[in-house]
């Protein structure tokens, strides 16, 4: 008797890979593509996604063998650098078939279609694109180019394969760029914020001798100006990092990075302000100083850091600068005080004498920091305090950066509460002073605010004990 065969298994049908969906996330992103102006802006504050929806853009057009698409930075370690254009482009375009050529900057698609990245730095590099023609132009951060550099593009923007050419950008907001007055229609009634109601709502202009004219329609610039106009439609599309859901649960902590942005910054890339700029009362604000009446007793560094600016005065500058010098200690619990500043209009020797003084006051327990002129003479200056305070923990640093980039990080944290003043006599023209800081002064002082952002630089930086020699080469 035959034994009854067994059951073969069914086959199972192969499961299929899963496949990787291009798109945009829902609202301004979907909003961005899908507009038909000739001219799109889209951002005003940073983590919107901009990025990407730049690069996913020119993507339609790969079909065609003869597209020519390219994106622009203003210099080109901003497509090269970690995380920029060119990194977050082999994420995408490799899924579509791209292809990169690293050496150019450039991608070629399997129909012939090509998409660039470079840069302009200047209004002298407009020259190598001279004869260009791409159909799709791309600008990301507008607002770090020049208005002629913008507008001259134009002209490359052209296209013979069936493509109407257009032009998309990204922005993040600059009351000093030439994109604020292109951009004020679509803010709020004081010219600051987005108004979310005019986003995407598209207008027309014109550019007559750099000089540009609105309208709604595209007609009432033909009546005004004749057949010849041509005028382009341009609209605004605002996002912010909380349209950006994908970074938000990847990345939540990159909220808590906008927050700890300087304020006049963090009011721009996370509020989305296009009007404040920094001046005075915007960098240092006087409701952020706390007062303490005694100094705790857990203190783990302590510095004195000088701003050397001082001279006498004279029947030709009766208000020269001063030297301060500011001395802050840093508590086990992170936060820094500043204890003291002292400030003098004296001449050279009496300069030197002052300082061996104070360091003596001090103690040996307190390095000493400074900042010095980056050349030659610098260095023997720097050589000369070292062989004066001998004996001392000393640190110089070169004024390489302007004032404003030392006091920015200082500031976030005034603002944040983690450094507070050890109440003194000293307190109200040291606070006085910060209020009045901004750019570029052209009157008032701001030596104790370069006195306390070295100082705040020194004491946060990871520095042992011992002398620290700052190549100033």
């Amino acid at each position: 008797m035959k034994k009854p065969m067994k059951a073969q298994p069914k086959s199972q049908p192969k499961k299929a890979k899963p496949q990787r969906v291009i798109a945009p996330q829902p609202g301004p992103q979907t909003q961005f593509l899908a507009s038909s102006a000739d001219v799109v802006l889209y951002g005003g504050q940073r983590g919107g996604g901009k990025t990407f929806a730049e690069l996913l853009e020119p993507l339609r057009h790969i079909g065609n063998s003869h597209f020519n698409g390219l994106i622009m930075r203003r210099v080109t370690p901003s497509i090269t650098n970690q995380g920029g254009l060119w990194d977050t482009s082999l994420q995408i375009y490799p899924l579509v078939g791209g292809v990169p050529t690293e050496s150019r900057l450039l991608w070629t698609f399997p129909s012939g279609a090509k998409i660039k990245f470079s840069h302009c730095e200047s209004e002298n590099d407009l020259i190598k694109y001279q004869g260009s023609q791409m159909e799709f132009i791309g600008f990301d951060e507008l607002c770090e180019f020049t208005a002629k550099i913008f507008w001259t593009m134009f002209a490359c923007n052209r296209s013979v394969t069936g493509i109407k050419p257009y032009i998309r950008c990204t922005c993040n907001p600059d009351p000093d760029s030439f994109v604020y007055p292109i951009v004020k229609w679509w803010l709020d009634e004081n010219e600051e914020y987005a108004d979310l109601s005019k986003s995407g709502v598209i207008r027309y202009f014109v550019n007559i001798n750099d000089e540009i004219y609105w309208a709604d329609t595209a007609q009432e610039l033909i009546n005004q100006f004749g057949s010849e106009a041509y005028p382009k439609s341009f609209t605004f599309i605002p996002s912010s990092v909380f349209d950006n859901q994908i970074l938000m649960k990847a990345n939540p902590e990159y909220l808590a990075n906008l927050n700890a942005l300087p304020y006049v910054e963090r009011m721009r890339f996370l509020k989305g302000n296009w009007k404040l700029r920094y001046a005075a009362g915007n960098v240092f604000k006087p409701e952020w100083w706390q007062i303490i009446d005694a100094l705790p007793v857990d203190i783990k560094d302590s510095v004195r850091f000088w701003d050397f600016a001082g001279t006498v005065a004279s029947e030709k500058n009766r208000d020269p600068d001063w030297t301060q010098g500011t001395k802050q200690v840093k508590l086990a619990d992170g936060r820094i005080v500043i204890t003291d500043c002292q400030g003098f209009r004296e001449s050279p020797l009496q300069v030197e004498n002052n300082l061996k003084n104070i360091a003596s006051q001090d103690g040996k327990s307190t390095r000493v920091g400074y900042w010095i002129d980056p050349g030659q003479a610098g260095k023997a200056q720097d050589a000369h305090l070292r062989k004066l305070l001998m004996g001392y923990n000393i640190v110089s640093y070169p004024a390489i950066n302007d004032k404003l980039t030392n006091a920015k990080p200082y500031a976030a944290q005034v603002e944040a509460g983690n450094i507070v003043l050890l109440r003194g006599d000293w307190n109200e023209a040291f606070i006085r002073e910060h209020t009045n800081f901004e750019p570029n002064m052209k009157s008032g002082h701001d030596d104790r605010v370069d006195s306390a952002s070295g100082g705040f630089k020194m004491i946060t930086q990871s520095i042992g004990f011992g002398i620290m020699m700052v190549d100033l080469s």
